[in-house]
C-alpha cells in the first residue's frame, strides 16, 4: 500500500436509515455534525434515505419511498409549464346567421 494517500482518521460512525429507523454502526471517515447516543456511546451521526434494510433489492419487496417531498416539489415546480384548457369557442357559423 502507498504511504499518505489513505485517510488517518477512520472513527466509529452511527448511520441511521431514516425511513425505518434502523441504525448500524461502522467505521467511517464521513464528516458529521450530529452525534447519536447507542447502548450508553455517542456515535458521529449520518443520515441516509435508503439502505439495506430499506432498499428493495435486499428486502424483496417494493417499498414507495418519497422523504424529501421530491414528487410534490416537481409538480409545484413545471406546474408554470401546464398547458391550460382551452376557453370554449363561441361558434362562428352562429354569428354570421344572426
Amino acid at each position: 500500500m502507498k504511504k499518505g494517500i489513505h485517510p488517518e482518521n477512520y472513527r466509529l460512525v452511527a448511520f441511521k436509515d431514516m425511513s425505518n429507523d434502523d441504525v448500524f454502526i461502522t467505521k467511517s471517515t464521513a464528516n458529521t455534525k450530529e452525534t447519536l447516543e447507542v447502548d450508553g456511546v455517542e456515535y458521529p451521526l449520518v443520515k441516509l434515505e435508503i439502505s439495506r434494510t430499506s432498499h428493495p433489492f435486499y428486502t424483496g419487496k417494493a417499498k414507495f419511498l418519497d422523504t424529501a417531498g421530491r414528487i410534490d416539489k416537481f409538480k409545484s415546480k413545471y406546474d408554470k409549464f401546464k398547458k391550460k384548457p382551452a376557453a370554449p369557442q363561441k361558434d362562428a357559423s352562429k354569428d354570421k346567421s344572426e
